[in-house]
């Protein structure tokens, strides 16, 4: 089974191009990033991630903010906002995505109290700025060069006063035979297949990604497959105004529902 179906997945396909980072059908780029939150809610393990890194750090009284870097189709940032609101948690969230038509899905979304969205890279909100609690990422790390990669990092620290949480998937036969034959039977209208098993082609190992970061970033791993990029600014550790930050890292396995 593994000679039919793997392709090699020692080295980083970083040469691989998704279907929706180019030009595409519409209509199925629409569906695509719709069934982004069944995806992601199976998949991400942001549940959690939100749990233990983040919602001990919320108050009831004091605002929070929260940046999500290549928001896409807005899932991660909805459901952030959702949860803290549900705990009667105080959290304002920007999603930003360079794509037009990320964009124009997230704006034609439902309207949702504490979210908005911005069409704009993070590169424009240092030069304005901006600074946030926290600054997050789901499944962008693996579209990154080295040197994107480095300049987003860059961008991370100057835009976070606290902590950067940046997702991914972590590339490994497990991984590609489990989301090929997961999603054998569904997602026939969109891309969220084809797209998926390049992404994990593109994805790093967890050594790759400790190689890739500069000093004072740190990988954790969980499950299924997934990694964690994470920086905290000095100081951040700090109890302020009654709501102290959860410096533990995600142990292994750290599964959970989405929902």
């Amino acid at each position: 089974m593994s000679a039919l179906f793997l392709p090699d997945l020692r080295v980083r396909a970083d040469d691989a191009v998704e279907i929706m980072d180019g030009p595409c059908d519409p209509d199925m780029l629409t569906r695509t990033y719709a069934d982004f939150r069944v995806v992601n809610a199976v998949v991400s393990g942001w549940g959690t991630v939100y749990r233990r890194e983040i919602r001990p750090a919320l108050s009831t009284t004091r605002l929070t903010t929260l940046l999500d870097i290549g928001s896409g189709g807005g899932d991660l940032s909805r459901s952030l906002a959702r949860w803290a609101a549900r705990d009667g948690l105080r959290l304002s969230v920007l999603g930003i995505d360079p794509d037009a038509r990320a964009h124009a899905f997230c704006l034609g979304l439902p309207a949702r109290p504490g979210i908005s969205f911005r069409r704009a890279f993070s590169s424009e909100l240092v030069a304005e700025g901006q600074s946030f609690d926290f600054v997050v990422s789901n499944h962008m790390l693996h579209h990154l060069g080295p040197a994107e990669l480095g300049a987003l990092l860059v961008d991370s620290e100057r835009l976070c006063r606290g902590r950067v949480l940046h997702a991914d998937i972590e590339r490994s036969r497990h991984a590609y035979l489990g989301f090929s034959l997961g999603t054998w039977p569904f997602f026939r209208r969109s891309y969220i297949r084809p797209d998926g098993l390049t992404s994990i082609r593109r994805s790093f190992t967890a050594r790759e990604l400790r190689v890739a970061a500069p000093p004072g970033w740190r990988v954790t791993r969980g499950l299924p497959s997934r990694l964690v990029l994470e920086w905290s600014a000095p100081g951040a550790h700090e109890d302020r105004s009654g709501a102290a930050s959860d410096s533990r890292s995600l142990p292994e396995g750290h599964g959970g529902s989405d929902a």
